[in-house]
């Protein structure tokens, strides 16, 4: 019987799974992102953090999913890195909209969104992507994102847009000022993950008219520029899965009935579904 690694990598952190028969190990390391790391440092990486948690099980079958990897060359980097590591198992390398659509859609046809410190949709025909609206990451696009929905508030704050009761709520949760966040943002590197920090004030203070008003425009932005591009948006449920989609997911269900449109499965991680389609 094949022991199965499964993993789901992100740029800050990376979700592992190893299948042996029934017993099922789930692990954790550092995020791993080919644009940032080479094959040596994934090697480096995948060996300290997560081979010596294995306890000498070896997997004979290795499926990556990862950010970057819709890019040829990453892919390269990653398998390279991998084959290093565990020289005679089987190894796939897919990216992060593919894990989200075969975790959300199995070998069924249907619409797969993420919703997470980025944003992404695409259309899948039971086996592949074949459909993918543009991402144009969170300086031109990442609608209804953490890091869209944190630029939001950010911009609320700076512009003082905000309420008072709001301006008094921000100042006390994060105690930053106006030179800090530009400074963040311009900077510093990765100034997505930063932006998207700052979608936890919404999520903290749901009811406020202000703050719903940011929630349902961004997701309505996300709907209008991706989900009405795919004439499949109506002919099939719409699934989601990321931390933002699953902590707003009211709206979610809000809009799709707005739009008229059938919403599927709405989930935090992919890993679940992911096992069920490699089992």
């Amino acid at each position: 019987m094949p022991i199965k690694l499964i993993a789901d990598c992100g740029a800050t952190k990376a979700e592992w799974c190893l299948l042996d028969g029934k017993k099922k190990k789930t692990l954790f390391t550092q995020g791993i992102s080919p644009y940032f790391l080479s094959t040596e440092q994934i090697v480096t990486i995948v060996e300290n953090e997560l081979v010596a948690k294995l306890k000498k099980t070896i997997p004979t079958e290795v499926y990556y999913y990862g950010t970057g990897c819709s890019n040829p060359a990453n892919v390269k980097i990653v398998q390279k890195a991998l084959k290093k590591v565990f020289p005679k198992a089987h190894i796939e390398v897919g990216h992060d909209l593919l894990a989200a659509a075969r975790s959300l859609c199995g070998r069924d046809k249907g619409l797969a969104c993420i919703l997470g410190t980025g944003s992404n949709s695409c259309f899948y025909n039971g086996k592949k992507v074949v459909k993918n609206s543009p991402g144009l990451g969170y300086v031109l696009g990442d609608e209804g994102s953490g890091a869209y929905l944190g630029r939001k508030v950010i911009q609320h704050f700076l512009y003082h847009t905000f309420d008072e009761d709001l301006m008094d709520r921000f100042n006390a949760r994060f105690k930053v000022t106006a030179d800090e966040i530009l400074d963040a943002v311009y900077k510093k590197p990765l100034a997505n993950r930063y932006m998207a920090g700052f979608a936890l004030f919404l999520a903290e203070n749901r009811g406020h008219y202000m703050v719903e008003n940011i929630i349902e425009d961004s997701f309505n932005d996300f709907f209008f520029n991706h989900l009405y591009k795919y004439k499949e948006s109506w002919l099939m449920p719409i699934n989601f899965v990321g931390s933002v989609a699953f902590g707003f997911k009211d709206v979610i269900k809000e809009m799709c009935a707005t739009y008229e449109l059938q919403l599927g499965k709405v989930i935090k991680n992919p890993m679940e579904g992911l096992v069920k389609y490699h089992l």
